[in-house]
């Protein structure tokens, strides 16, 4: 087993991390600087290239190109939206809140139609979204948001409700009460699609320097340890790792998820649980679990609860905390008791970047060149594609559908200064993880202690 290595990483096909982009050579000029090259940065170059083919458009990566979030998270491309359409509407419009709603759900399509048409093998298959209820609590509360969407218009084809038939007729998990299911995911093998998009990106004519971090972001410029950029826009594309950069540590919260990989399974237990369209999945509780079922026949299956670090600091120490891997071993038991014995060939983790009032947002300055996109909160394989392409209209000018999105000019506040901050996000880790534990030991909503975590959180 390699601990510290994704998946993802480890199944890329060979030679695919052997050689290196070369770094920045020194000082140089752009149109765009994208710092990032994970997902955002790299699906913003590619629409920025794809409105104007003329631009002058450089990649900045301080490792190499998908070597976080990008590489390591759970492969979801899924149309969810991290906060409430409540919470949109009341500080846009209902109208706006849907439309932001239909153009996620619709990036789900964008995202798998680009990958065919750039010929990149990312594993990729539409099978929806299944969210279980494996508690009497957790049922309510996965039909009370059916009931909220229909409030909102949607109808069946776009959220339902399944018994526990129809739940278990789909995948066969343990102790299932019922499901919600929506057609608006896809699995992708996350890697591949990331590096295949930075081949997307040069061959359209993009320069990707890798071995390159960014030191600071200032108004038409990007200083790195080889020189600096000069361009005319600068695009802040580091989600979980914007706190290296200087005055940006209470801009997004480093949470860190953990994943962990089985070894390819037989067939027989295929058989005994189902799973036949590789549906993404994970249940109704708190702390937040997730799953997929991969091309090459295992369960990648992830979750939260790794302690946040003093001053958001990033550590390897996080990725490997071992009492998360195990907590999650045996989440994943709980659901699929025949794994007991099933071999764990990878054990992984990263940092996700988690706004203090989990609002994802865009934004562009022209008169500093400025520009942002980030805090997905872990719903960021589609979003980053969202979030692209809509930086690439606001830079070039076009006023547009996706210019007019609620996520558009959003800031979020400031979290608190330490140790507030530290306090305060272990308490909610603290938190969610004691609703479940009550819910599921007593059947019935841990009220009390739900209320104090979403009055902690905000969410």
């Amino acid at each position: 087993m390699r601990p510290s290595v994704s998946l993802w990483h480890d199944t890329l096909p060979a030679g695919d991390l052997a050689t290196r982009r070369p770094p920045l050579p020194g000082p140089t000029e752009a149109d765009v600087a994208v710092v990032g090259g994970g997902f955002t940065g790299l699906w913003t170059a590619y629409s920025l290239v794809r409105r104007d083919p003329g631009l002058r458009v450089v990649v900045l990566e301080a490792e190499h190109a998908g070597f976080g979030a990008s590489g390591r998270n759970g492969g979801w491309v899924s149309g969810l939206l991290p906060v409430s359409l409540d919470a949109v509407a009341a500080a846009s419009s209902r109208a706006g809140a849907l439309a932001w709603q239909r153009a996620a759900d619709a990036t789900v399509d964008e995202v798998l139609r680009t990958a065919a048409e750039e010929g990149i093998d990312a594993d990729a298959e539409k099978g929806g979204y299944l969210r279980l209820a494996t508690t009497e609590p957790q049922a309510a509360r996965l039909r009370a948001s059916v009931a909220e969407a229909r409030g909102w218009g949607r109808g069946e084809e776009d959220l339902r409700w399944l018994s526990r038939a129809e739940a278990r007729s789909l995948v066969a998990a343990d102790g299932v009460l019922g499901a919600t299911c929506t057609p608006h995911c896809a699995v992708v093998h996350p890697a591949r699609l990331v590096r295949g998009l930075a081949r997307a990106v040069e061959r359209r004519g993009v320069v990707v320097h890798e071995g390159t971090p960014v030191t600071a972001i200032e108004p038409h410029l990007a200083r790195t340890p080889f020189g600096d950029v000069r361009a005319r826009v600068v695009v802040r594309a580091l989600e979980g790792y914007t706190r290296t950069l200087a005055g940006a540590r209470r801009a997004l919260l480093p949470v860190y998820s953990l994943m962990l990989a089985t070894e390819p399974l037989p067939e027989e237990f295929w058989a005994e649980v189902g799973w036949r369209q590789r549906a993404t999945l994970n249940d109704g509780r708190r702390l937040i679990v997730y799953a997929q079922r991969t091309r090459d026949g295992r369960i990648a299956f992830g979750g939260r609860g790794a302690p946040y670090r003093l001053g958001s600091r990033l550590t390897t120490a996080s990725e490997q905390a071992r009492g998360v891997h195990d907590a999650l071993r045996r989440s994943l038991v709980e659901l699929f008791p025949s794994l007991a014995s099933a071999r764990i060939t990878h054990r992984w983790g990263g940092p996700l970047g988690v706004p203090r009032d989990w609002w994802p947002s865009v934004r562009y300055d022209p008169a500093t060149g400025l520009a942002s996109a980030g805090g997905y909160s872990g719903d960021g394989v589609a979003m980053t594609n969202l979030a692209g392409r809509t930086l690439a209209d606001l830079v070039t000018g076009a006023d547009t559908e996706l210019t007019r999105l609620p996520f558009v000019g959003h800031r979020s506040p400031a979290f608190e200064p330490e140790p507030l901050r530290w306090l305060g996000v272990n308490a909610g880790f603290r938190l969610a993880a004691a609703v479940d534990r009550r819910e599921r030991r007593t059947g019935r909503p841990a009220v009390v202690l739900d209320r104090a975590l979403t009055r902690l959180t905000g969410h």
